[in-house]
């Protein structure tokens, strides 16, 4: 028994020991956890809040999340744009301004695609100069026939005319098959004559549209040097 005051006294100093180890380790973690080691180099963001005042920070600043900021090194050389965060509203018109640029671009290119086309067609004012004649021709064509045509008509008419003539002093009295001839004959003379004026609006809109058309070839042919 006379060993115990040693006994307890080797117990206390280990106990303590034991405790101030703890201890030690508590403080290690609280210091870990409170001063992280930084992974590659630490960052600065700046920017400028809705109110105009500037803000540095050492993370990303939620006061400049609407407007934007920019991440710099420790050095202060920039390491990125870090865009604002778009409202619902602002993406909804972000989209349709995208949309409206991919819609631009697609005519741009159809624009391109039908300039190739057009010059691959007609590689010289040679070949646009008989292509516009041969589109007239059949205006031509066809304007002949309907002129032929009205001239039927009219040789119809004349002779409707001298039948009519017979009963000039009482027209009822004309047979019916003749009074509907004569109606026919005035119904299909106005026909022609409308047909042959929409012909003839169309050939001068085909002639001024290969104009419209050589104008635009010849600067195509002056970019490719021809």
């Amino acid at each position: 028994m006379a060993d115990q005051p040693a006994s307890w006294a080797s117990v206390a100093k280990a106990s303590g020991w034991v405790t101030l180890a703890v201890i030690s380790c508590t403080v290690g973690l609280v210091q870990a956890q409170g001063n992280p080691q930084p992974v590659g180099q630490p960052s600065i963001y700046t920017c400028i809040d809705p109110q105009g005042r500037r803000i540095t920070s050492d993370r990303p600043i939620a006061e400049c999340m609407g407007t934007g900021q920019r991440e710099l090194s420790s050095s202060g050389n920039l390491k990125r744009i870090v865009p604002p965060v778009l409202t619902a509203t602002e993406r909804a018109r972000e989209a349709e301004r995208l949309r409206e640029e991919a819609a631009r671009q697609a005519r741009i290119e159809e624009e391109k695609r039908k300039q190739r086309a057009l010059v691959a067609r007609y590689p010289d004012q040679m070949a646009h100069d008989k292509a516009r004649a041969e589109a007239i021709a059949q205006f031509d064509a066809l304007l002949a026939a309907v002129h032929k045509r009205q001239g039927e008509l009219d040789k119809q008419q004349r002779e409707i005319a001298a039948e009519l003539e017979f009963y000039q002093q009482d027209p009822s009295k004309a047979p019916i098959w003749l009074r509907k001839l004569s109606e026919e004959n005035a119904r299909q003379r106005k026909s022609q004559s409308d047909y042959l004026a929409e012909q003839q609006r169309a050939r001068q809109q085909t002639w001024q549209n290969f104009d419209d058309e050589l104008a635009r070839l010849r600067e195509l042919w002056k970019q490719e040097g021809r």
